[in-house]
């Protein structure tokens, strides 16, 4: 049964986990890009750094996709996940914000991201939100430690969306988690992919 729910990751690294109990092994590699071609469970996809690169997809592999959300849609005890990069500054600055649904098999926590240089990604309970000059900041608690976000009016927000194995055409946007053998051969149990305009940010 396929599953329908986002990840961020990306979509995020536990969001492939989440797809099957059975992980393909190896090194987790974020890809994003636009798909070339779905050729049975062979994903090609042009990455974001121009290469071609091929990911088999697990048989029962997961298909999501994200809408927008607003701000607004946020709320003290929400699980979010957050990409932020520090600005000039010294406070790190949004630039993704996604929703999980609740009760997510994903880890709180903070790490390094690769969405941008220097970037963060960070995976917590919102505990409130307060204006701020240049936008909203966001509180939040993950293991371990807190962290404030500001999060300006353009910061896309979105949260998790449906999507089928028939969402997967040529030139839509993707985001994955792989994981990637000693062969360099890249395996996947789940993709967010495009849908109604809305891209996975993360």
């Amino acid at each position: 049964m396929k599953l329908t729910y986002l990840g961020l990751g990306l979509l995020a690294l536990a969001l492939a986990a989440s797809a099957s109990a059975q992980a393909p092994q190896g090194t987790p590699t974020n890809i994003r890009g636009k798909i070339v071609k779905l050729d049975g469970e062979a994903l090609r996809v042009k990455s974001r750094e121009g290469r071609t690169v091929t990911v088999a997809l697990a048989p029962n592999f997961a298909v999501r996709s994200v809408v927008r959300k607003k701000l607004s849609d946020i709320h003290p005890g929400d699980f979010v996940g957050s990409t932020s990069v520090p600005g000039a500054d010294g406070k790190l600055h949004a630039v993704e914000v996604h929703v999980f649904p609740a009760n997510s098999p994903i880890p709180d926590r903070q790490f390094p991201w690769d969405l941008r240089p220097g970037s963060l990604m960070t995976n917590a309970h919102v505990t409130g939100l307060a204006k701020a000059a240049e936008g909203q900041v966001l509180s939040v608690d993950y293991k371990n430690g807190t962290a404030q976000v500001i999060v300006d009016p353009k910061t896309p927000i979105v949260g998790p969306g449906t999507a089928t194995r028939e969402d997967l055409k040529p030139g839509k946007a993707v985001f994955l988690i792989a994981n990637k053998g000693d062969d360099g051969s890249l395996k996947a149990n789940a993709v967010t992919v495009e849908k109604n305009g809305v891209k996975p940010p993360m």
